[in-house]
């Protein structure tokens, strides 16, 4: 695993995290412990940017006549993982229906916001979405931690879960989790290199 937080070095990273933490500060006082829940809200958010930023680039690849170096594919591969764990943890949170009203009302306020992001500065979006990552990889060892300790129940592995990891038949809630902080590992590292190599 690489280095789990990056030190911002100009005003766009401060940017960047400063606007992570303000969304973390009401995560935490809005869903505390639970964190099924949490999961839920948070990879709705977190299957917007790889879909958004993918589609951008494909536009701008088709204006410019230009390879994408790659990037389209990654980032549309991002949200399709975000999107699989978002379905992975709606059966094991079962969200009620005000839950499902904020998933909603979450995923449009976002689109449009990080659609201008994007927009305005793919650098420094990039580089928000690395630190949104470490929050996850942060809330996903958080929720092991609940699990392993027995303050959580270790519930079976919803079968969506064990056929997209290929997981074992008798894969349990923890599984999941490590699987799913794997990914969020891979997310983290792979925007903060996008956003290095933006200029």
């Amino acid at each position: 695993m690489k280095k789990t937080r990056r030190t911002p070095e100009n005003l766009s990273d401060r940017f960047a995290l400063s606007l992570v933490k303000f969304l973390r500060f009401f995560a935490d006082s809005f869903f505390k412990k639970r964190y099924g829940h949490r999961a839920v809200v948070l990879e709705t958010v977190a299957a917007v940017p790889g879909m958004v930023g993918g589609a951008l680039i494909h536009f701008k690849s088709l204006r410019r006549i230009q390879d994408d170096k790659g990037w389209i594919e990654k980032l549309l591969a991002e949200a399709h993982n975000e999107r699989m764990h978002l379905m992975t943890f709606v059966n094991i949170a079962q969200p009620n229906k005000f839950e499902r009203l904020l998933i909603v009302f979450v995923q449009i306020i976002f689109v449009i916001f990080y659609g201008l992001f994007y927009i305005i500065s793919p650098k420094t979006a990039h580089r928000f979405v690395g630190h949104l990552e470490e929050e996850a990889v942060l809330s996903y060892t958080q929720y092991l931690e609940e699990i392993e300790s027995g303050r959580l129940p270790n519930v079976p592995a919803p079968k969506i879960a064990i056929e997209y990891w290929g997981l074992s038949p008798n894969a349990t809630l923890r599984d999941v989790v490590l699987k799913t902080r794997k990914d969020e590992e891979h997310h983290r590292d792979a925007n903060h290199t996008f956003s290095d190599q933006l200029l």
